[in-house]
């Protein structure tokens, strides 16, 4: 009998250090370890990790009792969902843009999935809120964006993703751009992930976790330096979550971060000086 017991004890033991936030660790630093792989050109390497981290992040979710290491485990899923979509989404359009809008648009499923799971609420996208503070986050968002796209520019100097700045052109630019790469990604890592991450670990330490994930999660530009320069760009999109509380606002910024990245900068060359 007593032995029964010490073995039920030492069951409920290691659920209980696996229910820690700590365990959460785990996948991130798989998801790193993938995004890495891909960076050093070994994008089949990368996949199976990816495929690692998604089957150890499902077993979490079954078996980890712990309601909010669960709800953890349930957002790092985006991720390499995510990457899967990005390395194997079939060729629809020869246009980069376009590319980019049938690889983001399928995540807005798995994202509703997980907002609906966890009973979540979109306040910061209200219409109402949004309006009202629309002249604001423009002015805001158009400034913090022009300076976040320089600096990109100046480590990857990416090609413009529109031929010329027809209205035509810029408008599906700052269509795609805002309403879903901007969009999907802070919706990802900035309300979803940052806001779960703060609950396990707290402010800071949330803040930086996901900041890192978002740099890694670009490993695909093949510099190291995009790596650092896009994690500090994600502390100061998180910041401006965290201050604002606005998942419009950052949404906004990084869409007009692309626009200047992939349109304005590489179609007018006196912005890069």
């Amino acid at each position: 009998m007593k032995g029964i017991q010490d073995s039920r004890s030492d069951m409920f033991y290691r659920v209980s250090i696996l229910s820690g936030s700590r365990v959460i660790i785990l996948p991130v630093v798989l998801i790193m370890v993938a995004e890495m792989l891909i960076y050093f050109r070994h994008a089949e390497a990368g996949f199976i990790f990816h495929t690692l981290a998604l089957l150890l992040l499902t077993l979490f979710v079954m078996w980890i009792p712990d309601s909010h290491i669960s709800r953890s485990m349930q957002m790092l899923l985006l991720l390499p969902i995510f990457r899967f979509l990005n390395l194997t989404m079939p060729v629809f359009s020869e246009t980069t843009l376009d590319v980019l809008f049938y690889i983001y648009l399928p995540m807005l499923l798995p994202a509703y999935l997980v907002i609906r799971h966890q009973d979540l609420e979109l306040s910061g996208v209200s219409m109402r809120v949004f309006l009202k503070s629309l002249p604001g986050y423009l002015l805001l968002s158009c400034v913090v964006g022009a300076i976040i796209a320089w600096g990109e520019f100046q480590i990857i100097e990416p090609e413009s993703l529109i031929p010329d700045l027809s209205l035509i052109n810029l408008l599906k630019l700052s269509l795609i751009m805002i309403f879903i790469v901007g969009f999907v990604e802070e919706l990802i890592f900035r309300f979803l992930l940052q806001g779960r991450m703060e609950i396990s670990f707290g402010r800071s330490e949330g803040l930086i976790i996901v900041s890192l994930l978002f740099g890694f999660m670009h490993s695909g530009y093949g510099t190291l330096y995009e790596i650092v320069y896009v994690s500090c760009v994600g502390l100061v999109l998180g910041y401006m979550f965290q201050k604002t509380g606005s998942l419009s606002l950052v949404s906004l910024t990084h869409g007009f971060a692309n626009i200047f990245l992939f349109g304005l900068i590489p179609l007018l060359p006196y912005f890069n000086v």
